[in-house]
């Protein structure tokens, strides 16, 4: 007797995060108090029974639902784990951080669900129209999160910054969207990679698409020349929810970017690959020297970000060499290993920022982890490991994540893309080991004992081991993003 898959079944795990969504919302709403104590753990409950409901729900394959709008493919199930992962651990770090600020209300867990219900939308989205919903969902959630201290005014100006430019942003990709379906009549991502494919799109119109849905991704992702929103936003906001920020978002808009560029349009690479180019190149210089300038280290860390996504996006580009499945796959899996990667580091850097930061002070100039050795060698070590992973110093994970996007590029012919990431990295590897070399040369400015919850203790001596861990046996994870990305091809 066969078993027919209700249509939902492998959307089981988005249903079920909007109804949490919708159960803190009420509660939020007509028990307060209850929702108080409880909005934390629901979200937290929520994000774990998200991730078993997605391991139990893999197909193995692809399967369209809803008449092709979704699709569930290991992709996507991947990078919804990674997002449930981090989102998580994202919360975990920053609970402490938002109560000694009277900011730990139950619309900001409220909030943190959205967020991640619009990424899950995103990254299982065949259909322009759910990605684009997706992504609203996300990128409202994340403005309302930026301006959450109503009393700070740094804040309330990163948020209206954040929220101007995503604006403008969204109009372009939508732009771009409505002028791939002029030229080809469908928003479904295989049918629009068909008929670019039987030469029956009008090209003119379809060229003008595709520049504004890559200027719309090089949003997202914080790229040059669309970088301008990162340091403001990254340092205007509460570190909690910088921390957000600078995770879970950008395994979105990676998903985002293969699905458009990958999935859709990959008849095009010959001219989206020359502007990722330009992109990527740009984003690496500029993210790397313009760090270099910076004191506050929020601002140095959300460049260094802009510069990773330079290097992300050389993954993507090589993947595009005609016949070679093989090895566009080698170049996309190094991408996405990349973009997770990244964020891996990102959660212990910002982890970091949050330890030492405490009711009524911020710590988020390079001053504040003078003599941080002598405060607690420990944390110490873990921000060691952060900033050699970050600078690309064997062996961490962030050294295997450059080299493997590095042998992509090379392997792809294009040896001076390499080389120029090279010397910038090189180059940029000075404003991390300036941090390294205060913790561990300098006087302490403050003596003051480090005070955390055991959990983020824990949790955070788990990151920063596991990019040590990780830079020792890096295969395990960069398998994992291959075999994902396979199972979707």
């Amino acid at each position: 007797m066969n078993f027919v898959v209700p249509d939902f079944y492998p959307a089981a795990a988005e249903i079920f995060v909007a109804v949490m969504a919708l159960v803190i919302m009420l509660a939020s709403t007509f028990a307060r108090g209850i929702a108080r104590g409880l909005a934390y753990h629901l979200t937290q409950f929520t994000l774990i029974a998200a991730a078993f409901i997605t391991i139990f729900t893999m197909e193995g394959e692809v399967v369209y639902t809803f008449s092709n709008l979704f699709i569930s493919d290991l992709l996507g199930d991947f990078l919804k784990l990674m997002i449930y992962f981090s989102t998580a651990i994202a919360l975990l770090y920053g609970r402490g951080y938002l109560a000694d600020r009277k900011l730990d209300k139950p619309e900001y867990y409220l909030l943190a669900l959205l967020m991640t219900l619009g990424m899950m939308v995103m990254v299982t989205a065949n259909h322009m129209l759910p990605m684009y919903i997706g992504l609203e969902m996300m990128s409202l959630a994340l403005y309302t999160m930026v301006a959450f201290d109503r009393d700070s005014p740094r804040s309330t100006e990163a948020a209206m910054k954040y929220f101007v430019l995503g604006a403008l942003a969204s109009g372009l990709l939508l732009y771009g969207m409505s002028m791939v379906y002029g030229a080809t009549g469908t928003l479904e991502f295989s049918a629009i990679a068909q008929a670019i494919y039987n030469q029956s799109a009008n090209q003119t119109v379809l060229m003008f698409g595709l520049v504004f849905l890559v200027a719309g991704i090089c949003f997202k992702l914080g790229v040059v020349p669309f970088h301008m929103w990162v340091p403001d936003v990254y340092q205007g906001a509460p570190t909690a929810v910088t921390l957000v920020i600078a995770t879970a978002p950008k395994l979105a808009a990676f998903a985002m970017a293969v699905r458009l560029l990958i999935w859709a349009l990959f008849d095009l690479a010959e001219e989206w690959q020359v502007m990722l180019m330009l992109v990527a190149v740009a984003s690496i210089v500029l993210g790397n020297l313009a760090a270099i300038a910076q004191q506050n280290i929020k601002r140095m860390l959300a460049y260094s970000g802009i510069s990773h996504m330079g290097f992300m996006l050389l993954g993507l580009l090589a993947g595009v060499v005609e016949g070679d499945r093989h090895f566009a796959l080698n170049a996309y899996s190094s991408a996405m290993f990349y973009a997770v990667s990244y964020v891996i580091m990102s959660l212990a850097s910002f982890g970091m920022l949050i330890l030492l930061s405490r009711a009524g002070f911020e710590a988020e100039n390079i001053d504040d982890f003078k003599g941080l050795n002598k405060r607690s060698s420990w944390y110490a070590l873990m921000m060691l490991f952060v900033m050699f992973s970050m600078a690309g110093v064997p062996f961490f994970i962030g050294f295997f994540a450059k080299l493997s996007v590095l042998q992509a590029v090379v392997a792809a012919g294009y040896l001076w893309l390499a080389v120029v990431a090279v010397v910038m990295s090189v180059i940029g590897a000075f404003y991390y080991l300036r941090v390294v070399k205060v913790m561990y040369f300098d006087e302490p400015v403050d003596a003051s004992p480090i005070r955390a919850p055991a959990e983020v203790r824990v949790m955070l001596s788990a990151n920063g081991l596991a990019i040590a861990a990780l830079g020792l046996a890096p295969q395990m994870l960069m398998s994992l993003c291959a075999y994902a990305l396979l199972g979707s091809l």
